[in-house]
This record gives structure tokens, C-alpha cells and sequence, in this order.
């Protein structure tokens, strides 16, 4: 949050603003938007750089691969000629061409974008669900998915369980 703050002229805050609104249901590609202008801290005052990469090798530990990859396709919209240059890439490259058109949009001044703080739950739902797609030490802190039963497993054999002790149940 310190360093969201620390970013200026608030353009990443209006892209996510804008990306809840047409995108309400991809808090990724909101929050891609939203910490997109880090590089300007990572690397201050040199603009020919690639920032995008350094910001999405930044960000990656923390709020996820699929965060990472839209900022580093996002970088590839701007190098490849723009945001049709990604159709092949799939979903993410259509979500990379929107975070690139959303970014590029939300320089106009005067768009209501609400508050830095309003976006910290957002923040910690992505990097929360980063922690368990990671699978840290194989724990997960967040206990099971809802709907699973621990300690059970698919057995190879179609319609059949076992344990995680090998028996079946």
C-alpha cells in the first residue's frame, strides 16, 4: 500500500476504478491495473526501459502469475503495435489489450476513482489466492477449498476414493 501511495497523478487507481466497472468479476485484471505504475519507482526518470517487466517480476511473488502476465503482455501491447497485436494469446492476451486500453484511458484527469484504502481487500484476495495457487510448503494457511474433504483423494480407478493413507474409505 506504501508504495501504491507513493505513485503519482493517481492513473493506476482510475485504470482499476474503470476495470471494476467493466470487469467487476476479474479482480486480477483490476488490480493489474491498479499496481501497473510501480515501475515508475522501481526505475525513476528512465522511461526507456522495459518498467512493465520489472513491475510484473516485482509483483509476482506476491499477487500471483496471472497479475504478472497481464503486465508483462500489457508491455507487449504497446511493443507489438498495439492491443489487436494479442489476439492469439487467448483470454489473457484480451484482458491485456483491455488493461492496455483501460491504462491509456484513464489519463484524463477528473474520473472518480474513490480511495487507495478501498482497494486493500481487493489487494489481499488476489494475494491470497496467489498464496494457495502457490502452495506454500505445502500448507495452506486458508484450510481447504469449500466442498472438499481433506485427506481424500481421486482414485485412478473411476468412481472410486482413497485416503491419503492409501485405503479406501
Amino acid at each position: 500500500m506504501d508504495l501504491l501511495h507513493a505513485c503519482r497523478g493517481g492513473r493506476g487507481l482510475r485504470t482499476a476504478a474503470l476495470l471494476r466497472r467493466a470487469h467487476p468479476f476479474d479482480k486480477e485484471l483490476q488490480i493489474a491495473g491498479l499496481v501497473l505504475d510501480l515501475g515508475e519507482l522501481l526505475r525513476p526518470g528512465d522511461t526507456a526501459s522495459p518498467r512493465d517487466h520489472d513491475v510484473a517480476e516485482a509483483v509476482r511473488p506476491l499477487l500471483g502469475e496471472r497479475v504478472a502476465r497481464l503486465i508483462r503482455l500489457h508491455a507487449r501491447t504497446g511493443d507489438e503495435g498495439g492491443p489487436g497485436a494479442l489476439a492469439a494469446a487467448g483470454p489473457d492476451g484480451e484482458a491485456a489489450a483491455t488493461l492496455r486500453q483501460t491504462h491509456d484511458g484513464a489519463g484524463a484527469a477528473g474520473l472518480e476513482a474513490g480511495v487507495l484504502e478501498d482497494w486493500q481487500p481487493v489487494l489481499e484476495l488476489v494475494a491470497a489466492g496467489a498464496y494457495r495457487a502457490h502452495g506454500r510448503n505445502g500448507n495452506d494457511p486458508l484450510g481447504s477449498p469449500r466442498g472438499s474433504i481433506a485427506g481424500i483423494q481421486e482414485d485412478p480407478v473411476p468412481g472410486r476414493t482413497t485416503s491419503l493413507r492409501g485405503r479406501n474409505p
